[in-house]
């Protein structure tokens, strides 16, 4: 691997940084939208898959008293 000076690695790191694209703030606010609801519908499901394990076990606990 080729070494590079200081200054020269502070150049290319400006030169790349400069190629990035950031998100308009419409954009964030719809991607941060979109995270809080999938978050959401994530919990739910297992919410409910939780409580359908915690069911049948209880059924299955009944039958043995």
């Amino acid at each position: 691997m080729a070494k590079v000076n200081p200054g020269a690695f502070i150049r290319q790191v400006r030169q790349e940084a400069s190629k990035v694209t950031w998100p308009t703030r419409k954009e964030t606010l719809v991607t941060t939208g979109m995270v809080f609801v999938m978050v959401f519908l994530a919990s739910m499901f297992f919410f409910l898959v939780d409580s359908g394990i915690q069911v049948a076990i209880k059924a299955i606990m009944s039958l043995g008293s």
